[in-house]
């Protein structure tokens, strides 16, 4: 039986068997491999739709092997118990036609781990493609001075936006809206601009905005004088009607034009809508669409993130080519980059037809992917054997747990724990930084137990996307202090 990492020569001939999920993943995987390694793959796909669900005994009779197979490689999810490998793999050998002419393997359960099973490097993936223009929109643009209003453009760029929307107010028009559309274009992004009012919207086409948002049977006439793209919506929400109509008027009139069938808030026929984009997809298929996301992102009590993805993978999987987003609301605030990054994981999903699962976690926000827990028993034996007088902190097992030469202090509550170490023999020489430091560290503990998330000593939180590095202020405290008085700081050396 095989079980270690494989090593594959030249000219080896390798079936790999997957089910009908992981097909495109891994057959784009096979022809990786084959360049790589200069070897020959092929894949076998099982009638089933997740390898997970394969059992030994079914495979067996699923099973057929090419002509000229020297290596056969089982998905991991076969035989979970290491040490029920080798029976599993010689029931292979004995059941299958030609199986004794075949080395067996049983890799790794994600077919992603293949290249590093193959003994190389892992591949990581590139999310570098993506097909959909994030569109931001500044609300009530002409409200802000014109400086405030450059630097919120600026940092829409900065975060991912392709296109400014300068969002109008209704009540009153702006009459040097030809100066916002420019402070758009000086900081290198095209602009569009929102509103109704049509004398408004001419000022801001002939200064440069080149999209139009919204058009409908109120201002569509108008329309065809002003010689850039506008974005056609319902008269009201659910009339899909009102919409095919002002985009056949548009064209008849040869005006460019994107659709955008309007996104309802939860509770307003959230779900109708999306219906809506559907079949206006499926009746015009060749025309650009647009969603306005941020009519739920704003009016949905939860963090942005995931409402941002599933949005932009309805959008890759409707061929919709832009959204309007705005991130007014706190829990919106870093929308754009959000949904900069899901942009490119849903391209990448929807092209490889494989689940966005394992590939980034960088709009893992709130949890982390996957907790590494310590070993039975690992603290109470590093509290023993330990020398140093160095504060590790750990959090484990709901527990806040402090460990230094002597000293073992764990409690769910830091205050109760800092409070024990001060009354410790150890209490005696704890100076204000020493104090900070490990009251600093204690919280960044506490937060990780209450989230599900990693706590890694002097490190900073995993945020995804909205991670900030920590400088290593606790070092060059210390590194300072080696001139100082001569206390040993936390990790041993002097401190001030």
């Amino acid at each position: 039986m095989q079980q270690d990492a494989f090593q594959p020569s030249a000219g080896q001939r390798i079936h790999l068997v997957t089910g009908k999920l992981a097909e495109p993943m891994l057959r784009h995987i096979a022809d990786e491999l084959q360049q790589r390694h200069d070897v020959r793959c092929t894949v076998g796909v099982a009638p089933i739709t997740v390898a997970a669900l394969m059992t030994p005994r079914w495979l067996k009779r699923k099973l057929e092997i090419p002509p000229q197979t020297t290596d056969v490689v089982l998905p991991g999810f076969v035989c979970m118990d290491p040490d029920q490998r080798a029976s599993i793999i010689s029931e292979f050998q004995s059941d299958i036609s030609r199986g004794d002419q075949v080395r067996w393997w049983i890799g790794p359960k994600d077919c992603r781990e293949l290249h590093e099973w193959f003994g190389g490097q892992s591949m990581p993936v590139q999310l570098t493609d993506h097909g959909i223009e994030i569109i931001a929109e500044i609300n009530h643009a002409p409200r802000l001075s014109m400086q405030d209003f450059r630097s919120a453009v600026g940092h829409l760029r900065d975060q991912g936006a392709d296109r400014i929307d300068i969002g109008c107010d209704p009540s009153s028009a702006c009459p040097n809206i030809a100066d916002y559309v420019r402070a758009v274009l000086d900081e290198g992004v095209p602009a569009s601009i929102d509103t109704f009012d049509i004398p408004e919207t001419e000022r801001a086409v002939a200064a440069g905005a080149d999209l139009v948002l919204s058009v409908n049977a109120s201002n569509r006439f108008a329309a065809t004088d002003w010689g850039c793209e506008v974005v056609a919506i319902p008269d009201v929400p659910n009339d899909i009607n009102s919409l095919k109509h002002t985009v056949d008027e548009l064209r008849r009139h040869d005006v460019r034009v994107r659709a955008d069938a309007i996104l309802e808030p939860i509770g307003s026929g959230f779900f109708a809508s999306l219906q809506r984009y559907a079949e206006f997809r499926k009746h015009d298929p060749a025309i650009k669409m647009m969603m306005g996301i941020g009519n739920l992102t704003e009016l949905t009590d939860v963090d942005s993130a995931g409402v941002n993805l599933i949005l932009l993978a309805i959008c890759e999987e409707l061929r919709i080519e832009s959204v309007l987003t705005t991130q007014v609301i706190n829990w919106a605030r870093s929308s754009v980059r959000e949904c900069d990054h899901a942009r490119r994981l849903v391209r990448y999903a929807v092209g490889m037809q494989t689940p966005p699962k394992r590939i980034s976690d960088a709009l893992v926000m709130l949890r982390d992917p996957k907790l590494r827990p310590m070993p039975n028993g690992a603290l109470k034996e590093l509290a023993t054997t330990i020398r140093d007088t160095n504060y590790r902190i750990f959090a484990d097992d709901d527990l806040i747990h402090l460990v230094s030469s002597g000293l073992h202090l764990s409690d769910r509550d830091a205050f109760a724990m800092f409070d024990a170490l001060l009354k410790s023999p150890r209490g005696d020489s704890m100076d204000p930084g020493h104090a900070f430091y490990l009251g600093y560290e204690m919280a960044k503990a506490t937060i990780a137990m209450q989230l599900g998330k990693q706590y890694e000593q002097d490190r900073a939180l995993n945020w995804g996307i909205l991670t900030v590095e920590e400088d290593a202020h606790r070092i060059e405290r210390t590194a300072r202090g080696r001139k100082g008085s001569g206390r040993k700081g936390s990790d041993g050396q002097e401190s001030d």
